[in-house]
């Protein structure tokens, strides 16, 4: 068991150095790309300097631990981009029979999936997720639980896209949800925890927006074991749940739904 760990880890570390290299063939074109997404995503921070000139806080959030939850969602999506972007082309890799080749290799299905791609501008996304801590109050101790969240973060977006474009393998082509479902979490993931009812509920747990942003930043800003097992629980569970669906869904595309071959 230990020396499939071993093995799945130096191959998912050899296709991210392939990945990276492809990317930095052209590396002023890489460099532009991260600073432009840097640039970008500090365009936000505009919009909320003008908010907190009109509210002292938002959904018990000062300036700074807004500030926070934009960065650990920055470098989460960053993560997620940079290890597992094609991830969110899964369910196009579904329809199109693109899986083919990946099911006659001695290597796992979903990991070879997800990690045929990788990001260039994601570097940025992580560069200013870091940048984000240090503006709100640097310690080693929130770099430590930073960089945790951030690695949780990942798996838990990844898993959340895995399930929604394995709904390829039951229901087809079905861009149009997926991209709209999928972009739910960078919509709201990068907003303090306003939300009241039926759509708090969803996001603390159909769409993992608590545990992959709210709840961290909550134990940041101050320590809660109870706080900390749920988002753990939470991301193993999102994660289990979706090697199941797309293995299970995976079962019929091997039987049913293989149309070309890539090459």
């Amino acid at each position: 068991m230990l020396t499939v760990v071993k093995n799945e880890i130096r191959v998912m570390l050899l296709t991210l150095k392939y990945n990276i290299m492809r990317e930095m063939l052209n590396r002023g074109t890489f460099i532009l790309s991260v600073i432009m997404m840097i640039l970008n995503n500090a365009s936000f921070i505009v919009q909320w300097l003008i908010m907190f000139t009109i509210k002292d806080d938002f959904g018990g959030l000062d300036l700074h631990s807004v500030m926070l939850l934009w960065g650990l969602a920055s470098s989460s999506f960053g993560l997620a981009s940079i290890f597992f972007h094609n991830a969110m082309f899964l369910a196009d890799d579904i329809v199109e029979g693109k899986l083919d080749t990946m099911l006659v290799q001695p290597k796992n299905v979903l990991l070879q999936a997800i990690m045929q791609k990788s990001e260039a501008s994601a570097f940025g996304d992580l560069i200013y997720g870091y940048i984000m801590l240090a503006l709100s109050g640097f310690t080693i101790k929130r770099l430590l639980f930073f960089t945790l969240f951030s690695v949780l973060g990942c798996l838990v977006l990844t898993s959340y896209r895995v399930i929604i474009h394995s709904s390829a393998f039951f229901f087809g082509k079905i861009d149009l949800f997926v991209e709209n479902i999928t972009g739910l979490v960078t919509t709201f993931d990068t907003y303090p925890d306003i939300f009241k009812g039926v759509v708090r509920v969803i996001l603390y747990t159909i769409i993992p927006i608590a545990i992959s942003a709210y709840l961290p930043v909550r134990v940041m800003n101050e320590f809660d074991v109870k706080i900390m097992l749920y988002i753990i629980l939470g991301v193993i569970a999102f994660v289990m749940i979706a090697i199941f669906v797309f293995y299970k869904g995976l079962k019929r595309y091997s039987s049913s739904s293989l149309m070309i071959s890539r090459t």
